[in-house]
């Protein structure tokens, strides 16, 4: 099967994909599709595809081997699902979709008709989060007693104002956890293992005209025992770097954004110096703390190429449909237990 990527869906994030597809080995922008022909033929002209005037156009392309969906996040399962039923393999953008119902929908299609299924967390893929993970897997921490993550973003009003869809339960699922966070929400369970119980507050403080949280908390009981705090906002101005803290009885580890900020541990391996020296901080972007564009496409980049290795090995994966699924899960139970006042037992 041709490894060529077609593309759903030509907005912002459509950006992102088509540069880490084309920094690809062998890395092809097949042809795109937006319902807007004018954006579609756009978006073609300057990553040198094919604009198809219908999804089932794209779909039928015999070299489209790979399809991403790349449209709002409420809008993934019907071209994921249509994807899977041509026999394409499909890649989502985040969330994988804002309904457990959507997300099983898009998961059983893929399984169905045998296609591969990834969601897009690129922050999975950093040097940084990767030596964490190896770490924690180690056994380095001990006793995994706090995980925590932090999302302090800032969006002006014009941002929400500038998509319809944005700010929306009907599109958007949600808001700072579902949109900005959810990569944290994703990256810290990674990390720290299954949620058994959720507690979490949520509000909208900072904008007008959204259906949707801009600020929210939330508590965490893991199922290893450990607890932890997740903080969401796109309210905080200027716009603070992503942080993730992991602490054991034998180590701490804090990273923020993609850059080691401690490691420390009870246990000093000869390893510890050079990822202090090497993954230590650096001079990087904003992340897109205040700017959602002034983000790296090489995560994505990363991703897909190990989407691609996945297809060609026979092999999940490594950010399959249940991993995406997750992180979904966990963001709705923080959204109810917000409406109810109660705690949520986890699986839901």
């Amino acid at each position: 099967m041709s490894t060529g990527f077609g593309i759903v869906g030509t907005g912002m994030i459509a950006h992102f994909h088509a540069k880490a597809i084309q920094a690809m080995p062998d890395g092809r922008v097949v042809g795109c599709f937006n319902q807007n022909a004018d954006k579609a033929n756009a978006f073609a002209q300057e990553y040198g595809c094919q604009a198809y005037s219908t999804l089932d156009e794209l779909l039928a392309d015999p070299q489209v081997g790979i399809v991403t969906i790349c449209t709002p996040s409420g809008a993934h399962r019907d071209p994921a699902i249509a994807a899977a039923k041509a026999g394409r393999h499909v890649i989502v953008e985040k969330p994988l979709e804002i309904s457990l119902q959507r997300c099983d929908d898009i998961i059983n299609a893929c399984e169905q008709h045998g296609v591969k299924l990834c969601t897009i967390f690129p922050s999975r893929f950093s040097p940084a989060n990767l030596a964490l993970k190896d770490a924690i897997d180690a056994g380095r921490f001990g006793r995994l007693t706090l995980g925590d993550t932090y999302v302090k973003w800032w969006r002006t009003q014009e941002y929400y104002d500038g998509g319809g869809w944005r700010g929306t339960w009907a599109l958007d699922g949600g808001g700072a956890f579902m949109n900005q966070a959810i990569h944290n929400v994703d990256l810290l369970c990674w990390l720290m293992g299954d949620v058994s119980e959720i507690a979490g507050f949520t509000s909208t403080l900072a904008h007008e005209r959204i259906e949707v949280e801009d600020v929210g908390v939330a508590c965490l009981k893991f199922a290893n025992g450990a607890i932890g705090v997740m903080e969401a906002t796109t309210a905080a101005w200027p716009g603070l770097l992503k942080k993730t803290e992991i602490h054991g009885s034998r180590g701490t580890v804090i990273i923020e954004q993609d850059s080691v900020l401690r490691w420390e541990f009870a246990d000093e391996q000869i390893t510890d110096a050079e990822i202090r020296s090497k993954l230590g901080v650096s001079s990087v972007s904003s992340g897109g703390a205040s700017d959602p564009k002034a983000i790296s496409f090489v995560g994505h980049q990363l991703q897909l190429q190990d989407f691609v290795e996945s297809i060609q090995a026979g092999r999940s994966a490594k950010v399959d449909g249940a991993e995406g699924r997750r992180s979904v899960e966990i963001i709705l139970a923080i959204y109810e237990a917000a409406k109810t006042g109660q705690s949520q037992k986890m699986p839901r």
